[in-house]
């Protein structure tokens, strides 16, 4: 297998790098680590200015048409800089769960935004008895009309700090450890019933307590 990278997968690592040596010396990233944010939503904005933020999506969704080694080089690059930025909570999982299961409205109202640097997605999935069984959900959702109601608790939802919008596992069918019957909510965090215990990971990442 060639795992040889391309010349302009080469580029994005050299410019990435260069990033780190001119703007992000660890002095920078405690600073960001340390302040309400926990990062930098300028430098989030010089990502999107980067092509960093659309390199996973397709040219349909306005992206590059990214691959999985593209993530790899991106991902490496950011860790020589213990970069604190959320990618992977925001882009990698929320952006392209919108990417793949959104329907046309609701692509159109968060893809553009979350490119330009714009928006912030975080995924709640996790629950705490559940650890690393993704079927392992409690949290339901209530059919009221034409809309559902939501009830449960999320853990280490990662980026909750920041996210205008949270996209929720929750059981509209099955028992607790069913496979099937699981479904996803994209939730506004302003929305009444919605609250958020945020805190700080050892790493400096930000993260929340999620209750319904």
């Amino acid at each position: 297998m060639d795992f040889l990278i391309t010349d302009e997968q080469k580029q994005l690592q050299d410019l990435i790098h260069q990033f780190i040596q001119k703007d992000y010396p660890f002095d920078v990233r405690d600073k960001l680590v340390k302040s309400e944010d926990g990062f930098s939503k300028e430098f989030w904005k010089t990502f999107s200015q980067f092509g960093l933020l659309a390199m996973p999506f397709s040219e349909e969704d306005g992206g590059f048409n990214g691959g999985p080694v593209d993530i790899m080089i991106i991902l490496e690059a950011f860790g020589t800089g213990l970069i604190v930025e959320p990618y992977i909570p925001n882009i990698v999982l929320s952006g392209n769960l919108v990417s793949k299961l959104g329907n046309k409205e609701q692509k159109e109202a968060i893809l553009p935004n979350l490119l330009s640097g714009d928006m912030q997605l975080a995924f709640a999935f996790s629950e705490p008895q559940s650890r690393f069984d993704l079927n392992d959900v409690t949290t339901l959702a209530e059919k009221k009309g034409s809309d559902f109601k939501l009830n449960g608790f999320k853990s280490v939802v990662m980026n909750g700090p920041a996210a205008d919008k949270l996209i929720i596992s929750a059981r509209t069918a099955g028992s607790q450890l069913d496979e099937n019957g699981i479904s996803l909510f994209i939730v506004d965090r302003e929305t009444k019933g919605v609250s958020l215990r945020d805190y700080s990971n050892i790493d400096g990442s930000k993260a929340s307590e999620l209750t319904l």
